[in-house]
């Protein structure tokens, strides 16, 4: 298993303004704490109040936006490689409360060289409220230099 704190630091110093995940980013989601388990990889999170949409209800965009990140961050930690998606399959199965903590989750369901198909889960109290799946094409490795 890589070491996730050594790779979440070289990603955080290319990308800390990145708004998903950088903890510079005053308006950002402030993804962090990414932890595996298995072939997955666990975040969590807690939305603040500017977040949602209806009221109570997290905004469909800012779920969209944390399984998108969800799934890069495990394309970087779990295969070491920096990613852009390439497209986004989202499926909303319920409302998401806006005032509780989110476990998300991602894993990687195919590599073709260059190419990796990922899938994610966003679930609130057990109940998994959104998934999603995507196409991302790997770019520089996380471990080394640009290429």
């Amino acid at each position: 298993m890589p070491d996730l704190g050594s790779r979440a630091d070289a990603v955080r110093a290319r990308y800390n303004d990145c708004f998903g995940c950088g903890l510079d980013n005053p308006i950002g989601l402030h993804l962090d704490g990414f932890t595996a388990d298995g072939a997955e990889l666990v975040a969590n999170f807690r939305p603040r109040h500017g977040y949602q949409g209806f009221a109570g209800i997290l905004h469909g965009g800012i779920l969209a936006a944390l399984l998108d990140e969800t799934m890069a961050w495990t394309a970087m930690m779990l295969e070491g490689r920096y990613v852009v998606t390439a497209n986004l399959d989202l499926k909303y199965r319920k409302p998401a409360p806006s005032d509780v903590a989110y476990e998300l989750r991602g894993r990687i369901d195919e590599r073709r060289g260059r190419r990796l198909k990922l899938s994610g889960s966003a679930a609130a109290g057990g109940a998994i409220v959104a998934e999603a799946s995507g196409l991302f094409i790997a770019t520089d490795p996380v471990d080394g230099p640009p290429t």
